[in-house]
């Protein structure tokens, strides 16, 4: 392939790592194709394997490789490249399946969002060559990907809970591969209370309901033909049915676009308060500059108004949110005397901390699948800010720490090999989420003397 045929210079990373299973059976490359135009291969026919190191996936790497490939055509997940910078090359010799999988049961909807790609009216379901995903389809692929997947996103296009087996998909998907992270996004309408209590129980580790609003009226603008009633109800069975049976999984976010039409103070207060009230675990904010005549100008990135509600969006960390008091905030305090810690190179010093929550959820020590449990953490920065390592040491917890509550926790930190000064940046985190620091929660950094 010639660069000159290409208008634009990009780099990608997806077809290393991520394929889509369109509901018909056919493989696409990328989540932001919703009429089917970048298809690898199909599972009716082949194997996934024999997909995913087929002759269109080994062309499109190796046309990656040298700075952009045709396929790609107009997909907004390329990452355009500077005229004097060179692509990144990546191993063409790629693992036998991905590592994350889109499953999509159907690309039918059963609302219609404004404006939207995917909305029925597009004539979406006509680019797909079956109207609901095969579940033995489903099963064989899941059977042949599941040990060497890290993740299965269970939505595309359309709406998953449409497929009258959609939560026995899940199921299966965390019955055969429970180290499997299991995540879906649903607008909630297609679930009734049996579904979504059968959902709490199938293993899933996180349910996302897209809800843009707080009152029928409100949240139809852009969710035409949608019942908020009904949405909100599922969405409360599930956080219900969690909070009775002592679950901490699934995670239940509640994610609200914003708009012109949605985006004021009363509306998302009222939010606030349901989802408090609902017992979901998130609330978040979505940032959006589309539909054009309908994105909310008032929280575009850079505003007042933004800079006030950053750490309550949706993708500025994944522990920021809008409920009141559930931010995750702590503050600690090192017991040492002095300013400057000291130590031998090599060797490992215990640091006494006093850690106080200082938000309203509890820091949990524990979690049934290693996601989510809180740990202090000890960040080395070099002398000159630079960060070294940010997993330097870690430290668990006693025990639960309630909110408003605090603890004293003992780490222990390996000090560098090299003599010199350097620094400790101390940080909760919540593992395989985010550190605290990115919501806004403060850090305590201590310099330390390695003789």
């Amino acid at each position: 392939m010639s660069l000159n045929h290409l208008a634009e210079r990009f780099t990608c990373a997806w077809p290393w790592s991520t394929a889509i299973l369109l509901c018909d059976g056919r493989i696409s490359c990328g989540c932001s194709d919703p009429y089917a135009k970048r298809v690898m291969g199909d599972v009716r026919q082949s194997t996934l394997t024999q997909v995913w190191r087929g002759p269109i996936a080994t062309e499109l790497r190796e046309d990656i490789n040298t700075g952009g490939a045709p396929f790609c055509g107009d997909c907004p997940l390329k990452e355009p490249l500077a005229d004097d910078q060179p692509a990144p090359v990546r191993d063409l010799n790629v693992g036998p399946l991905p590592n994350r999988l889109y499953v999509e049961c159907t690309a039918a909807c059963n609302i219609s969002c404004f404006q939207a790609c995917c909305a029925p009216e597009t004539g979406i379901t006509k680019t797909r060559q079956a109207g609901m995903l095969d579940f033995d389809v489903f099963t064989r692929v899941i059977d042949e990907a599941g040990p060497s997947l890290v993740r299965v996103d269970f939505f595309n296009y359309g709406e998953a809970f449409l497929h009258k087996r959609a939560v026995e998909m899940c199921e299966y998907i965390k019955t055969k591969f429970p180290h499997i992270y299991l995540y879906t996004s649903t607008n909630g309408g297609a679930l009734n209370d049996e579904k979504a209590r059968r959902l709490v129980h199938s293993g899933i580790d996180e349910v996302t309901f897209s809800i843009d609003g707080a009152s029928q009226a409100v949240y139809e603008k852009y969710r035409q033909r949608g019942k908020f009633d009904l949405a909100t109800a599922n969405m409360r069975a599930m956080a219900d049915e969690k909070a009775r049976h002592g679950r901490d999984v699934p995670q239940i976010n509640w994610r609200y676009i914003l708009f012109k039409w949605n985006d004021h103070d009363e509306e998302m207060e009222r939010a606030r308060q349901l989802a408090a009230e609902f017992g979901v675990d998130r609330l978040t904010w979505e940032i959006t500059d589309h539909p054009e005549d309908s994105f909310s100008r008032r929280f575009a990135p850079g505003t007042p108004d933004f800079e006030r509600i950053k750490h309550e969006v949706w993708d500025q960390s994944g522990l920021g949110n809008a409920i009141p008091g559930a931010t995750p905030r702590a503050e600690i305090a090192v017991r040492a005397s002095g300013d400057v810690l000291s130590g031998r190179a090599g060797e490992t010093i215990a640091i006494e901390t006093h850690v106080k929550n200082l938000s309203t959820r509890p820091f949990r020590k524990l979690a049934s699948y290693g996601r989510r449990l809180v740990r202090l953490g000890a960040q080395l920065v070099g002398p000159d800010g630079t960060l070294i390592s940010r997993d330097h040491a870690r430290a668990w917890l006693p025990d639960d720490i309630p909110g408003g509550g605090a603890a004293d926790v003992t780490i222990e930190v390996p000090l560098p090999a090299t003599p010199g000064r350097y620094a400790l940046k101390f940080d909760l985190v919540s593992e395989g989420i985010d550190w605290f620091e990115k919501a806004g929660s403060p850090t305590t950094t201590r310099d330390v003397v390695v003789q």
